[in-house]
């Protein structure tokens, strides 16, 4: 039982150590020594609070995986399970997945795939097991060869500099449009720019083999992150909660792909963590897992999405103000805190809890209490350790890049309350001019929140504590500076599901063609349809696209496609059609909608061009609704 211990070695909490002391080697933009003093303090706050907490947690263990357990648990998630195993042989699903990857992507799946193979054949498992060639032999079409016979492609990749199969240079990344690009032609010009179009791991390679790598390394004074930037895309930004659950599903599985790929490229090891079940608490507050609070608290109100209390901890905080200087960095007091704590265990549910005894730095510890009391970090399990070693990547960029990818490996319970936590965190700074907190105090004081999590044995973490302490602090600093950007789902990944869509949406129509049970009820079904579409389709000339409204006073329109045209002058002109039965809408609660064709469903942001996207998506419905919250 090792209760009282975190990542870190807590003999060292106690004593803050002197500010030159700590080596900065391991930590690409450390802070500096005197900034470090907030974290040290934080930590021994923490230490403190837990030698005199109510209840001890149970460690977690995390369990140390088999040779290959850790590759064939990643094939699964990845969506690529039935390439290996006893379903080897029902794979057309993963082999729809193959066909939408990039060169990078495939090497990283392929080097899962060998360790795997090698692993069921020393233990001589009596499955088909597949050699990794054969399998990607299936899907060396035109667009992604994979050379035959001959190493494979993983080492490829970083010694034969860019090269495919015919010896030309460069990764091609299209949705099948004739129109292909070379990714460092598309590249843009300015460092500060995040490309979204060519997948980051195909980024990495270029910057690798043009040798132009180190430009984007940091530097230029830690005080300044760069102004990173989105440059606009025509057919529109995804945010995360813009997908249908279906294509959300096949965001992960490509992010864990493309996260993986990256860290290939980069050099650096990717390992998800696996944590053995333990008991926990089933009721209650504080030390309760996330998915069983939203469970109590959507009983009380129905699709709540962030702990009821972590809300009320926040609004607490913000009723007083913001600018109470030292807001986060000060503590509450600890046998007051305690015994807050167990008062609110008995009474916040029964709604008799009195909020006006709460002092502000009272409230700021219980909110950091209840995030470090999660039997499983915020982080999770399987992916702090990956967000601790995004310090290791080499430039600031790829950093962000993989960070982005992290958030949409996140459960949702996970993603939402870390986001609400991230904009609660940026208002604080907003006021730093008053309460003296800036990003990086902010991050200072939150980073052995987040990162020094109770459960873990001291072994997780082998490095130096003094880099580590530096390097959480700085992807916490990331993670609070940029966090629009991280809740962008990236357009390649986007794009990969189109095409994953449309692929699989040929070959159930083959699969149709040949079963001819089905032919009876395919003729009536599509007879169904044709009559159905008939108002539609033959109605509606070129150019022009038909809206749905359902809800609205104005059920249907059709729009003449221009050039100049978005999805927000859509929403506008439907809005504007009001009448006298319809409860008055503002343009913030409706949306337009891209149904169907090659994606589930996606809401569209404002400044969507439509005449590009219907180009992507020339079979798509669109509807203007509420979005689902």
């Amino acid at each position: 039982r090792r209760s009282g211990q975190y990542t870190m070695n807590h003999d060292h909490s106690k004593k803050i150590p002197d500010g030159a002391s700590f080596d900065r080697s391991g930590s690409q933009d450390s802070l500096d020594e005197l900034s470090m003093e907030d974290y040290w303090k934080e930590l021994e706050n923490i230490h403190e609070t837990r030698g005199n907490n109510h209840e001890e947690g149970v460690a977690l263990v995390v369990k140390e995986p088999d040779e290959g357990e850790l590759e064939e648990e990643w094939l699964k998630e990845a969506g690529l399970s039935n390439l290996f195993g006893e379903s080897s042989g029902d794979s057309q699903e993963s082999m729809v997945v193959l066909s939408t990857l990039t060169r990078t992507q495939r090497a990283a799946v392929e080097k899962r795939v060998e360790t795997v193979t090698q692993t069921l054949r020393k233990k001589n498992k009596q499955h088909q097991i597949p050699d990794v060639r054969d399998i990607f032999r299936l899907q060396n079409d035109s667009k992604g060869k994979v050379c035959d016979g001959s190493e494979p492609s993983t080492l490829r990749t970083s010694e034969n500099k860019n090269e495919t199969c015919d010896g030309t240079k460069g990764a091609e990344f299209s949705l099948g449009t004739d129109e292909r690009k070379s990714p460092l032609e598309v590249m843009p010009s300015s460092d500060t720019d995040i490309n979204l179009e060519i997948p980051f791991a195909e980024q990495a390679a270029n910057l690798k083999d043009s040798s132009v790598g180190n430009m984007c390394k940091g530097g230029g004074g830690d005080t300044l992150l760069p102004n990173f930037r989105l440059p606009k895309d025509k057919t529109g930004t995804t945010k995360i909660g813009d997908l249908a659950p279906q294509d959300m599903k096949k965001v992960y599985s490509l992010a864990l792909i493309e996260l993986t790929a990256l860290y290939d490229i980069l050099g650096t090891e990717f390992k998800q963590q696996k944590a053995v079940k333990i008991k926990t608490k089933d009721s209650g507050l504080f030390g309760v897992p996330l998915s069983i609070l939203l469970e109590q608290d959507q009983k009380k109100v129905p699709g709540t999405k962030i702990p009821l209390i972590f809300q009320k901890l926040i609004a607490q905080i913000e009723e007083t103000t913001l600018e109470t200087e030292g807001l986060l960095r000060i503590p509450g007091v600890a046998t007051r805190v305690k015994a807050l704590c167990q008062e609110l265990e008995a009474k916040f549910y029964e709604g008799t809890f009195n909020w006006e005894n709460v002092k502000q730095h009272d409230a700021a510890s219980l909110l950091k209490l209840f995030i470090r009391e999660l039997p499983q970090p915020l982080l999770t399990v399987e992916y702090l350790k990956a967000f601790q070693d995004v310090q290791n990547l080499p430039t600031r960029k790829q950093q962000l890049q993989a960070l982005n990818l992290l958030v949409l490996l996140l459960p949702e319970a996970n993603r939402d309350t870390l986001k609400v936590l991230l904009e609660f965190l940026q208002r604080v700074i907003d006021h730093r001019d008053k309460n003296k907190m800036t990003l990086k105090n902010v991050a200072m004081v939150m980073a052995p929140n987040l990162f020094t999590f109770h459960g873990f044995g001291s072994k997780t973490i082998e490095q130096s504590e003094f880099v580590m302490a530096a390097g959480t602090a700085n992807v916490m600093r990331f993670m609070i500076q940029y966090q629009k950007l991280l809740w962008t789902i990236p357009k390649f990944i986007v794009n990969q599901v189109r095409k994953q869509n449309t692929e699989r949406q040929k070959k159930e129509k083959k699969d149709k063609a040949m079963k001819k049970l089905l032919k009876k009820m395919s003729y009536d079904r599509e007879k169904h349809e044709k009559q159905e579409k008939t108002p539609n389709d033959t109605d509606v000339p070129q150019g022009v696209i038909r809206v749905q409204a359902p809800h609205l006073s104005k059920v249907s329109m059709a729009i003449q496609l221009t050039e100049e045209l978005k999805a927000g002058d859509i929403v506008a002109r439907f809005l504007s059609q009001k009448s006298g039965n319809v409860q008055t809408l503002n343009k913030e609660e409706v949306f337009l909608y891209e149904i169907g064709g090659n994606i589930g469903e996606r809401c569209l942001d404002d400044d969507t061009y439509m005449k590009d996207l219907y180009q992507l998506n020339p079979s798509a419905e669109w509807v203007i609704k509420h979005k689902q919250s």
